[in-house]
């Protein structure tokens, strides 16, 4: 009897204990959860606090943006002459053919997305995780703007997590006319060269409403590459570009067939 009381005190104990232990695991379960919305909270708030005020830029064109400053920092270290070239022009002047040329190449569902293209970003995620390292940027158009305007150059997770929410900023505050406009206008295209308009005079010794096509695609081939290649120059590099572009432009019957294989005749090297 008392052996049959005994091993029935067992069982109960046992029961206990695994009760407690179910207990317990859901207890850390939410303390866990808990910790981690109020960390997301806290975190959420603070990147808001730091957000730059982009309400300005609705009606007021920037005089300089973080990259200007940061080639300044970075030519006055290396002792270098730095000299600016930076001219605004307005949004009707810039060829509508250009508009589509950069559009198409640095971000095709730019009128599609509230400033992140996330199919893009897994592409690029995917390509990161394959070769260990920042190789594939997939920002798009809103997000450029965001780093030039208020962030810098640099390669590593928090600019990106800014980089995210000033996108998100821009793109609920200003219309998406305004803020191709504005990236237009302080794109970097050379060294000291901020916007389309600058870099039409200074390339090409032309005003940008008058850029032939086959300009508008060497402009337009810089942009991943404005301190290393110049749109006036012959490299593989930028022939490579420019025929990718070109053939974006027939795939959204941008130009027709016959100026399609004209353009690739120019951007074949000899």
């Amino acid at each position: 009897m008392f052996a049959a009381c005994g091993c029935g005190m067992n069982e109960l104990i046992n029961m206990n204990s695994q009760s407690e232990k179910k207990v317990s695991w859901r207890h850390r379960l939410i303390y866990f959860i808990g910790a981690l919305i109020i960390l997301t909270t806290l975190f959420y708030i603070m990147v808001r606090i730091l957000l730059p005020d982009v309400s300005y830029l609705k009606s007021t064109s920037p005089s300089t943006t973080a990259l200007i400053e940061q080639r300044k920092s970075e030519a006055q270290e290396a002792g270098r002459v730095f000299t600016l070239k930076y001219q605004w022009v307005s949004f009707q002047i810039i060829p509508d053919l250009l508009k589509k040329t950069i559009r198409i190449s640095e971000d095709a569902n730019f009128y599609f997305h509230s400033g992140i293209d996330f199919e893009e970003l897994e592409e690029s995620l995917k390509k990161n995780i394959k070769e260990g390292g920042f190789i594939r940027g997939g920002s798009t158009i809103t997000q450029q703007l965001a780093k030039n305007l208020f962030l810098s150059t640099e390669k590593s997770i928090w600019r990106k997590i800014e980089e995210y929410f000033i996108a998100k900023e821009l793109e609920s505050t200003l219309s998406k006319e305004r803020i191709f406009h504005i990236y237009l206008n302080i794109i970097e295209l050379g060294r000291g060269i901020f916007g389309v308009s600058a870099a039409s005079e200074y390339y090409f010794h032309k005003p940008v409403g008058d850029l032939a096509v086959e300009e508008i695609i060497r402009l337009t081939a810089v942009i991943p590459r404005p301190l290393t290649v110049r749109p006036i120059q012959n490299s593989r590099w930028l022939f490579w570009r420019c025929r990718w572009i070109t053939k974006k432009l027939l795939l959204y019957k941008y130009i027709d067939k016959s100026e399609h294989d004209r353009l690739l005749g120019l951007f074949s090297p000899q």
